[in-house]
């Protein structure tokens, strides 16, 4: 298995806290400790020279085989070499104290490594060089006693000193690890890297005993996961790797685990994702909770609850993980960038924006989530229903009030505010739930009394949206562009998907925005020019949107032709390249999987039908 620097070949490893980037030679090329959004330790794939990597591989040999344990977080990587043969397997301990689904879960941040012979006396070499905190400074690794390495940093930035370190701990000869010295695997050895020094040292049998509890976690985890049986592989796969990317400790959801991966290589649409944004959160745990995992739904909306806890706290697109308002954007100058693509940001400079889509994003998951509850006759708890409530008003007050004025749109346009249609029709999805969501708690007169609202929205976006010669709804109030969002349209029953203004959107958007099979989100100008990459969820968000106006076959069809651009491991970028198939952006995305499990249940009846005709 060659190392192909032309395409994303990682897997992902993750528990919660934060999660490693694995490339298909075994280098983990991007992780952050303690958490997904703290200071990377190894950053490789945003500078070869100076981000640092952990490598395994062993002289004259190469990679035969990497793939997941399956329906695990679990990632194994076969070696070959002249002298023999082992396993690498990797992963993050994850798994509940006391077994139950629910309880509290163990997320100390933890890459464990464990090498196990298969066949002959492999010789093994590892490649040890953490750069600490995005390699602003040296790092340092000394033997601190046998069997556990210490890495520090230090240095000055903005007048303050910084410091970092990190610990490795392993029953393979210290020098040989640091001095990449070859070795003889001739039994199964462990290395443990922890953010903390720990109180009880590791041993083969907690290495092993913490295998064998994260193998339970993650089978009883994908046990729970409703799956038709057409796409089984693939939704376990997508809800595994959307799970990974919900911080356990606040319930926050990540739009990716990366910084800085180029929407195309050589430009500079570049930034990190490692924040939760209120609409990519929502839309992930809605998905979620509809294959069977409510209390990932129950968390992030109590996350959000937390977050903005009085009537005037405005309701920001984006936050930190622990619910930071403040996400100021900075530049790394000192890193390359992927294939030499500047800048690396930290921070997200959009956490200011207006975009008034999020409302009626979250007012959606909060309804389908007291609905399901009601249908369960599972009753909130009082109090809860009340904060609740109240942030559905606090919603409800501020799209009555902004509605009408311009925004930046789900895309995060940095020039001009416009009247985009899709956030006007997110405003009228956000007074149409919480009218359903007063009928739920027996508010009928304040529903009766924000009907005229809902009606009010929906007939300005009709008549303003539409575009007579263009057949179709526009990217925004007067204009002739069309835009992949507005295929969402019928999914929030803003329009029935017969109706034909949504079945002629979606054949004209087919026709401008569609290029060999690939969605571009628009085809206009925005602050950096005319965007020339394929954006994935736009992809999926056409297959559902063909088949729900009645091109079930063409819908089917496409789909399996996505399905085949995911890497070796079943994952997707946040981009595809229109003419090579390549993953780029910010990976994994939460978006294109949450999009490709949408567009599975809404097949699983076509498939097996497909599968027979071909």
């Amino acid at each position: 298995m060659s190392n192909n620097d032309a395409n994303y070949n990682h897997g992902i490893i993750g528990n919660g806290r934060t999660c490693a980037i694995i490339d298909n030679d075994s280098s983990i090329v991007f992780s952050c400790m303690p958490d997904f959004d703290s200071g990377t330790i190894f950053a490789s794939i945003l500078d070869k020279e100076k981000g640092g990597k952990f490598r395994i591989k062993t002289p004259n040999g190469q990679v035969t085989k990497q793939e997941y344990q399956k329906n695990t977080g679990i990632l194994v990587t076969t070696f070959e070499g002249p002298t023999g043969s082992f396993e690498l397997v990797d992963f993050m301990p994850r798994y509940t104290w006391d077994g139950r689904a629910g309880a509290r879960e163990d997320v100390s941040s933890d890459i464990i490594r464990v090498l196990r012979p298969l066949s002959g006396t492999p010789e093994v070499i590892v490649e040890y060089d953490p750069q600490l905190d995005y390699a602003k400074f040296e790092t340092l690794s000394h033997i601190f006693d046998e069997g556990r390495i210490k890495s520090t940093t230090t240095g000055i930035e903005n007048g303050k000193t910084i410091y970092e370190s990190c610990y490795l701990y392993s029953d393979i000869c210290s020098e040989c690890i640091l001095e990449q010295k070859a070795f003889t695997l001739d039994k199964q050895r462990f290395l443990l890297l922890s953010y903390h020094d720990k109180v009880i040292p590791p041993d083969t049998e907690r290495v092993e005993l913490k295998l064998q509890r994260t193998r339970s976690y993650w089978l009883l985890w994908a046990a729970r996961t409703h799956r038709c049986e057409c796409y089984a592989e693939e939704i376990i796969r997508s809800a595994i790797t959307l799970k990974m990317l919900q911080f356990a400790p606040t319930g926050a959801v990540l739009a990716a685990a990366t910084t800085s991966l180029p929407e195309t290589v050589g430009e500079v649409r570049n930034w990190d994702y490692r924040f939760c944004w209120i609409r990519d959160g929502s839309m992930t745990v809605d998905i979620l909770h509809r294959i069977g995992h409510p209390a990932m739904a129950e968390s992030f909306i109590d996350w959000v609850m937390r977050t903005v806890p009085t009537k005037d706290d405005a309701l920001q697109i984006m936050y930190g993980i622990r619910g930071e308002r403040d996400l100021t954007e900075e530049t790394l100058h000192h890193l390359s960038g992927y294939q030499n693509s500047a800048p690396v940001r930290v921070g997200n400079a959009a956490y200011h924006q207006q975009q008034h889509d999020i409302y009626g994003i979250l007012m959606d998951l909060i309804y389908k989530d007291l609905r399901q509850k009601k249908i369960a006759d599972r009753h909130p708890a009082p109090e809860a229903l009340d904060r609740i409530w109240t942030r559905v008003r606090s919603i409800i007050k501020t799209v009555e009030e902004y509605w009408q004025s311009p925004d930046r749109g789900i895309w995060e346009i940095r020039g001009e505010e416009r009247h985009f249609v899709f956030s006007k029709v997110l405003c009228w999805v956000a007074v149409d739930r919480a009218i359903k969501i007063a009928k739920i708690i027996k508010k009928q007169s304040w529903a009766d009394k924000h009907k005229p609202l809902r009606d009010a929205i929906h007939h300005d976006v009709c008549t303003k949206g539409w575009n007579e010669e263009k057949q179709a709804f526009t990217q925004a109030y007067g204009s002739s562009d069309l835009d992949s969002a507005n295929l969402l349209m019928a999914d929030y029953g803003f329009l029935s998907p017969t109706d034909t203004r949504f079945i002629s959107t979606v054949e004209q958007s087919e026709k401008e925005l569609c290029r060999d099979g690939l969605m571009y989100r628009y085809r206009n100008q925005d602050d950096f020019g005319e965007p020339t990459s394929a954006f994935t969820v736009c992809s999926f968000w056409m297959v559902k949107a063909l088949a729900r106006s009645g091109k079930r076959k063409e819908a089917t069809e496409r789909f399996h032709t996505l399905l085949s651009y995911a890497n070796s491991k079943g994952l997707y970028g946040e981009d595809l390249d229109f003419v090579t198939k390549r993953h780029l952006g910010n990976f994994p995305q939460a978006y294109s999987h949450l999009a490709l499990i949408d567009c599975a249940l809404e097949l699983a009846e076509d498939c097996e039908d497909y599968l027979l005709e071909e």
